[in-house]
Parts: structure tokens; sequence; C-alpha cells
């Protein structure tokens, strides 16, 4: 447990970081035949081998948009008959390497994602590799086509950040031996290599100081169900309760998807309870920040009114007015783990695959007070 008593120009500097890092993320892919003495396969090639429009070869072959089986399986048969290859991977074709990673990202319009970011930046900066991001906006199809694209050779390893349904790829990624890495997400198999953090302990902890402070009615703002985070950071806002004694009251648990706008409307909802909660632990930061915007336009102080516990510690954190009690994760770190397990792969092709977990901490800021026990 740790109370930050300072302003944290640490967390100032990573928050300057992050938007500049948001602003400069740019994705450029190109063609090149196989066979260097041969004219450059173009799209205009393989659309008319396919049979459809240069642009939706070129949807295809980047990934950008949907694209129906039938139509993707036609351009990805003519671009194999003409014999191309991503330039990435073209670089170094004495090696077989590009010398890229591609990242999977759900976005890339908050702190916990650049953050982790830059953790991953600066690991292959070290080893003289370079990174190609994909933002997939949670779209299962968007994953799904990205990660079989990059799998067919666009580079020599993938980071999962937090991805939505790994069930349906990371098979074909083992079948291939495509080294990649899960972070802050749970193969179930236990046959990949995954960054996690103490999800579970993190959110017990942050539940059980609302309990010692005396608060019994706490309310939990989940994330995404689909999310191994959600599930662990919801046992153990759960196991905190059982743990002492306090009845669990499922009016209290409302969905959120780790979004301002679905938490604004979680808060509103607990606020409409006849026995509304004293306390509000959000499964993430930008949740937190979302209910806190509900209690305010609802003329609640915080934390006289009711305090707000959020979940990882992003730079926005201890800006917000009050600033935010938070779980932190160890975000940078998990980036540079990541890139530590994949070059591992990189290496070694037949290693075991392992898990890395990080611990996390709480951070005591003002966002929450203490009140008389019920």
């Amino acid at each position: 447990m740790h109370n930050n008593s300072q302003f944290d120009k640490r967390l100032m500097t990573r928050y300057y970081f992050c938007n500049r890092l948001q602003k400069s993320i740019e994705l450029n892919l190109f063609m090149v035949s196989k066979d260097s003495n041969k004219q450059p396969v173009t799209i205009y090639d393989i659309a008319r081998e396919s049979g459809v429009s240069y642009s939706t070869v070129s949807r295809v072959l980047n990934g950008f948009e949907f694209v129906k089986d039938a139509t993707r399986e036609k351009v990805l048969q003519a671009a194999d008959r003409l014999g191309y290859v991503a330039n990435l991977q073209a670089r170094s074709l004495a090696g077989g390497k590009s010398n890229i990673i591609s990242l999977l990202v759900p976005k890339i319009d908050n702190s916990y994602v650049t953050e982790i970011v830059a953790g991953i930046d600066d690991e292959l900066v070290n080893n003289d590799l370079n990174l190609m991001i994909y933002t997939t906006r949670r779209q299962f199809g968007k994953e799904q086509d990205y990660v079989n694209n990059i799998a067919r050779g666009m580079s020599d390893g993938l980071l999962l950040l937090v991805p939505l349904a790994t069930d349906a790829y990371v098979g074909i990624l083992r079948e291939r031996n495509f080294p990649y890495v899960l972070i802050d997400q749970h193969d179930s198999s236990g046959e990949s290599c995954e960054v996690l953090t103490t999800n579970h302990d993190g959110a017990y902890e942050a539940t059980q100081y609302l309990i010692e402070i005396g608060h019994r009615r706490i309310a939990f703002i989940t994330g995404l169900r689909e999310l191994y985070s959600t599930r662990e950071r919801l046992a153990g806002y759960k196991s905190a309760l059982q743990d002492h004694g306090i009845a669990f009251n499922p009016e209290y648990v409302v969905e959120g998807d780790f979004w301002k706008k679905e938490a604004y409307q979680a808060a509103t909802r607990l606020l409409a309870l006849e026995n509304r909660p004293t306390a509000i632990f959000a499964a993430n930061d930008l949740s937190a920040m979302g209910a806190m915007n509900a209690l305010r336009d609802h003329n609640l102080s915080i934390p006289k009114d009711m305090s707000v516990i959020g979940f990882d510690d992003i730079a926005q954190a201890v800006l917000a007015n009050p600033r935010l009690t938070t779980v932190r994760q160890p975000l940078e770190q998990m980036g540079r783990s990541a890139v530590e397990l994949l070059l591992e792969q990189m290496n070694q092709p037949d290693c075991p695959k392992r898990q890395i977990i990080l611990a996390t901490e709480l951070i005591i800021r003002d966002s929450c007070q203490s009140i008389e026990s019920e």
C-alpha cells in the first residue's frame, strides 16, 4: 500500500509522452515480388487475377476493413499465385526476417494502452526491432483478420494487448509456430505465453481498503465480461466482501466496458437505487473517472458524499479532481515483459510457454474518505 502525498512529476512525464505517442502512430504496408528479378507485384495485378477491385485487394492484404470470407480467400489465393510477400519481411531476404513486431490494441486513445506501448517500444528499440500497431476497436472480425494476415509473414512476432476472443485464432498461431504473447489476457489452454498482473489480489486489496475505512455498501462497475481481468477483479471484490462478513448484493454490480460513457451510465443507475452505495470501485481508471463525472452531475461531492476507487493508475489518475485512489498496474513493465517473452520464442522456437505475473499496488490519494461503520 502506497500513499502519494506530493505531486507525481513522473506521472506528468508519462502523460505528456502518451499524448505524443497517440498522435504519432502510423501503419504502412507494401508488397514486393518474392523473386527480386521480376517486376514487383502490385495490387492492380492481384485485382486482375482475382476479379475484384484494387481497393478490395488493399483492404484484404492490409486487414483494415471487413471483407466477405469468400472474397478474402479469392484475393489471398491470387496473391499467393502471383507470389507476393510483405515488404517488411523482404527487408532481410537472406535471414527471412522483417525486424518488425506487430501489436494489436483495442484503441490508442487512453494512457493504459500508450503506457504499455511505451514499455514495448523501449524494449524493441534496445533489440533493434521496430513496432507496427493495429487498432481493432474491439471488433472481433477485424481482430481475427489482422491475426490471420500477420501470421502469413507480415512480421516476425505478435503481441496482443487485451484481445477480445483469442480462442478463434491462437490455435492457428500455434500451428504455424508463430511467436506471440498475450498481454492482460489469459488463454485457458495454458499453451500461450502471457503477461498478467495480480488482478484478483489488487481488487481484493482495494475492496478491503474501503471496508477498513468504514464502507459496507460498496458497488462495483465491471469491465467487458469477456476479458480475464474483468472476471478476476470481480472475483477479488466478492472475496473481500465474503472474508469481511458483508453479504454480496448483485444490485451493486453494474456492467461497464472499461470506457467513461458506459461507466457514467452505470454510476447513474447505482445512484437511482433506494439503498444506494457509499463507495464505487470501478474496474479501471477510465471507468472511475466516468463514475466521478456522473456523481458531480448529480451534485454529489467526492469523497464526502461518495468514495471512488479505480484500477490501473494511468497518468490521468493523479490529475483527476480529486486525485484518484487506484490500484497500480506496472504498465510499462508489462510491455517490456511481453517483449522478453516474445524474444524468447523468436530465438528458441521450442522453448516452453511461460507466464509472467506482475504485482499490483494500492495507491491511496484523495478520492476515498472514511465513514462511520454501519
